[in-house]
């Protein structure tokens, strides 16, 4: 990953005390535009170093991506920064890097973010593509499906973009498809949008090919397949009631899910519980399970918010000590966490402890209850094992100075009163949490 410039003082601060806002998540944007910008012009010098066959071509759509940028800048950065383009372009890097012939990651396939880009900005456009299935993904717009006979194999095919009243008329090959970024079509699937927060807004990811790392398939079930129109419509219901939670109670965490998520992308359903995650190659996606209602929902967005920040900050400033190698308990995992990972947990927890302190004025009857117990349990879990991270000499003084401050927040949550049905409920699923990590990890360090 290209190395990102610092955050200033006071971004730094505000995102150590849990928050930061629309300034703090601008700011990581702004470093994380920059190292997709990296990312891309990356593969085009790594397919010429490479002798790529189609380094020239890549080359070409490059040009013709700096040739829009002239005229629709704000849409050549919107395609930039969609987060499967960040991904696409670090793993073809890699790919690269190892072979000058990577399967299944061509950095021709840059010419992709140039149509995108000139069907955004309704500007004309012609880039060559290998594309011998005939489908190929416009990031950020969503899936094309050339006409069986549109392109052979080893073939490049000319695709030329011509805009138009809804969209723009995608050619290749003798054939054409619409390409309408508000419906489906004949050879065109589209990346639907979720209700309200307002502008760009977020989409709901479940075509591109990059949409999910496949190196976390190992951790999470993978991503699932196109969803169903019934399904769309539960998650758009869920978002809008979560978004409705969010700019009620939770102005903060609502302008930072504005400015800092762009993706949400659908996970397969695991055997118990419900699912949720963020990656370093994917900045501005949540992925997750099918959402039971909108208060999870609004939950998991202001928990996946904090992993973003943090992944963010941390690729400007280093919070770990390189190869600093023991792991610990933490009280949301069922296996040893490595110190990266507490902090992630500790940071995350945070912010869901910050989630149910405001929302629980909010609730009645048996969801105040739990509300309660949440609370209760994660102001203690996050506090724990903040004094563990500050104590084990796995974090540098920037990441001491970090986590003193997420200690100090947690400290104050601890003082103020819950329930004592709560408490004790609280208390009994930590318990029993902890029992259950020793039984699986015998002699493992808890801290």
């Amino acid at each position: 990953m290209p190395v990102l410039p610092p955050v200033t003082g006071g971004t730094f601060e505000a995102l150590a005390a849990g928050g930061g806002g629309a300034g703090a998540v601008g700011e990581l944007r702004a470093a994380q535009s920059l190292g997709s910008r990296l990312l891309v012009r990356g593969v085009v010098t790594e397919a010429r170093a490479a002798g790529h066959v189609h380094a020239d071509l890549t080359e070409r759509s490059y040009e013709a991506l700096a040739e829009l940028e002239r005229h629709a800048a704000p849409e050549v950065e919107w395609v930039l920064t969609y987060p499967a383009v960040g991904a696409w372009a670090r793993r073809t890097c890699r790919s690269l890097r190892r072979s000058p012939e990577p399967a299944g990651d061509d950095p021709a396939a840059l010419g992709t973010l140039a149509l995108a880009a000139a069907v955004r900005a309704g500007l004309p456009c012609e880039v060559g593509l290998p594309r011998a299935d005939g489908v190929f993904t416009l990031p950020s717009l969503g899936r094309v499906t050339l006409p069986d006979g549109a392109g052979g194999p080893d073939e490049i095919v000319a695709v030329a973009v011509r805009p138009g009243r809804d969209g723009a008329l995608l050619s290749a090959a003798g054939a054409s498809v619409r390409v309408d970024p508000r419906r489906d079509g004949e050879g065109w699937q589209v990346l639907h949008r979720l209700p309200p927060p307002p502008g760009e807004g977020i989409v709901i990811d479940d075509l591109d090919p990059y949409r999910w790392p496949a190196h976390r398939d190992s951790v999470h079930r993978g991503p699932a397949p196109r969803l169903t129109p019934e399904q769309r419509r539960r998650w758009q219901a869920c978002a809008g009631e979560a978004w409705r939670l969010l700019a009620t109670g939770h102005r903060t965490v609502a302008e930072e899910v504005e400015h800092g998520v762009r993706v949400l992308t659908p996970l397969r359903t695991p055997p118990r519980g419900q699912d949720s995650s963020s990656a370093r190659d994917t900045f501005g996606t949540v992925a997750l399970s099918e959402p039971r209602d909108g208060l999870g929902l609004a939950v998991t967005l202001a928990h996946e918010i904090q992993h973003a920040k943090l992944t963010a900050l941390t690729e400007a400033v280093e919070l770990t000590v390189p190869g600093y190698d023991r792991r610990f308990y933490a009280p949301w995992r069922d296996d040893p966490r490595p110190v990266y990972g507490l902090l992630q947990g500790a940071y995350a927890y945070l912010g869901v402890t910050e989630f149910w302190r405001r929302q629980r004025p909010f609730e009645r009857g048996e969801t105040a209850f739990r509300a309660e117990v949440e609370f209760a349990r994660w102001r203690r879990g996050a506090h724990r094992v903040s004094d563990l991270l500050l104590g084990c000499g796995g974090l540098t003084e920037q990441g001491r100075r970090f986590v003193g401050r997420m200690r100090d927040v947690l400290g104050e949550r601890l003082s103020e009163p819950v329930g004592a049905a709560a408490a004790a409920q609280a208390h009994l699923e930590a318990e029993r949490h902890l029992q259950a990590w020793k039984e699986r990890n015998p002699g493992a360090e808890t801290g």
